[in-house]
């Protein structure tokens, strides 16, 4: 660990005495609340099988200092900690609570790999490892079930990754107005995890590549669990006949945006004017549903359409969507509002590119950014198997609200009312990045490197020390389980 030697810094904006800052020569972190998080991939095994998916490595085997296994988890755990980049590593490598998290002790003279030896392990991964990456998102996400699920929820959604600089593959975008790629995520709403990554060229359409991602998903599935009903949802950019078709092909039950055109206007147009009379009447918000057979130019037959129609205060507002969901002309305002639920999708893609920076893709090689895309992806699906391992699930009627329903029965409203209810509850349970980083990660410690132990000392006055007593002891209880890959 290298240590700095520098002057006193004296402040005197107390009144009655000065302020010296000194340097501690102990061993210290600020990222102390990692270690829970180590001992809880300890249990389900997520970074050691990530690694071993990376078989290809061009390194000389008499020379390698920094097994991949290390490599991984200085990134994955960097990225949790809000160290995005390669070059945070340089300076962490030396840190002790790094240290511990690679199998290594603390005063270890060795330190861990710096940013040109990340850079290159990034570089050096294959086509066939990405294959085999893809391949171990999926394994992990099968293995998260205790019961073979009856029925499973798929959102597709795709995000802007904003260029840093002259990455392969970057275009420009005009819709966004930037150079950048257009990474594609699949998440399922039953568990929250990410199942499936892709990175494209910056000006692709969302759906490319959509209909064989789709197909290798419900493969993987039907594999094992051949009854399971599968649903799927994703707005207007993936509602189109290529995904309608493969959908019906497979036998999944979809919804998805559709843009409302001139002529799905001029179809609502009586909704909306008996929906604008009514709420000048009563004063009361309107929202009403209308069904339609409708086919576009471009669809070789008709399709459900469910048009939404909303008359309020702010104004008027219309949505569409194509489904072929069963009932959708008995209860439209079900479609609509299963599919609305896709919102909470969009959480993890905001988690995914904003709290843990996927949008940090900057290495110059597109195999290293795709390769980097599935770190942080990984990162995500550790959080939120930790985030389910701590979760403290209550009911509306726990949390003070006055219905004898379920949170599913409830109208948008007082579904709204209960999550906002429920994250007061359960900061972590139902926190995103951020919040883990400020309750749970971002602890500073000091670790003593002893002959039969090393001993991690905390705060007593640090405000969430409960927290880091409450994961720790829900992860130790964790049972500890032996994935197989496949």
């Amino acid at each position: 660990m290298s240590l700095q030697n520098v002057e006193q810094l004296s402040l005197d904006f107390l009144p009655s005495r000065p302020v010296e800052i000194e340097i501690s020569q102990a061993p210290l972190s600020t990222d102390g609340g990692l270690l829970v998080v180590r001992e809880f991939d300890e249990k389900i095994r997520l970074t050691e099988d990530f690694a071993a998916a990376l078989i290809d490595d061009s390194r000389a085997t008499d020379s390698l200092r920094h097994s991949r296994l290390c490599m991984v988890r200085q990134r994955l755990y960097g990225i949790l900690a809000g160290y995005e980049d390669q070059n945070d590593h340089d300076v962490l490598r030396s840190d002790p609570v790094f240290k511990l998290i690679a199998e290594r002790l603390p005063d270890d003279c060795l330190n861990l790999a710096s940013q040109p030896t990340l850079s290159r392990f990034e570089n050096d991964v294959s086509i066939a490892d990405l294959w085999r990456l893809r391949d171990e998102l999926m394994n992990k996400f099968l293995q998260s079930f205790d019961e073979p699920p009856t029925r499973l929820t798929f959102d597709m959604d795709a995000f802007a990754d904003p260029a840093h600089g002259q990455q392969q593959l970057i275009m420009f975008h005009g819709f966004y107005e930037q150079y950048q790629y257009l990474p594609i995520a699949i998440t399922c709403a039953e568990n929250d995890l990410v199942v499936l990554v892709g990175l494209r060229h910056g000006t692709c359409h969302a759906a490319l590549g959509a209909d064989d991602d789709l197909r290798y998903i419900v493969e993987r599935l039907r594999e094992k669990w051949p009854d399971v009903q599968i649903f799927l949802r994703g707005d207007s950019a993936f509602g189109v006949p290529l995904m309608y078709d493969v959908c019906e092909e497979l036998g999944v039950t979809y919804t998805f945006g559709l843009a409302m055109n001139p002529r799905l206007k001029k179809l609502s147009e009586p909704l909306l004017a008996k929906a604008a009379a009514e709420y000048k009447t009563t004063q009361e918000p309107q929202r009403v549903f209308q069904r339609e057979e409708y086919q576009a130019n471009s669809w070789p037959l008709p399709r459900h359409v469910v048009i939404k129609v909303e008359v309020h205060a702010v104004g008027t507002n219309r949505r569409a969507v194509v489904t072929n969901r069963p009932g959708w002309d008995v209860l439209p305002g079900a479609v609509y509002d299963a599919y609305a639920e896709r919102g909470e999708s969009e959480n993890r893609n905001k988690e995914l590119k904003c709290e843990l920076h996927a949008d940090r893709l900057s290495d110059h090689r597109f195999l290293a950014n795709f390769f980097r895309l599935y770190l942080h992806a990984a990162a995500l699906n550790l959080l939120v198997r930790l985030r389910q391992a701590v979760a403290r699930p209550r009911t509306p009627g726990e949390l003070g609200m006055h219905t004898p329903l379920p949170a599913e029965a409830l109208d948008s409203d007082d579904r709204k009312r209960f999550y906002n209810r429920r994250r007061e509850h359960d900061p972590l349970g139902e926190g995103f990045g951020c919040t883990w980083r400020q309750r749970l990660i971002k602890v500073a410690v000091e670790v003593v490197t002893r002959a039969r132990r090393v001993i991690v000392r905390l705060s007593a006055s640090w405000p969430h020390l409960d927290h880091l007593y409450e994961v720790g002891a829900a992860v130790l209880k964790y049972p500890l389980r032996f994935p197989h890959s496949g």
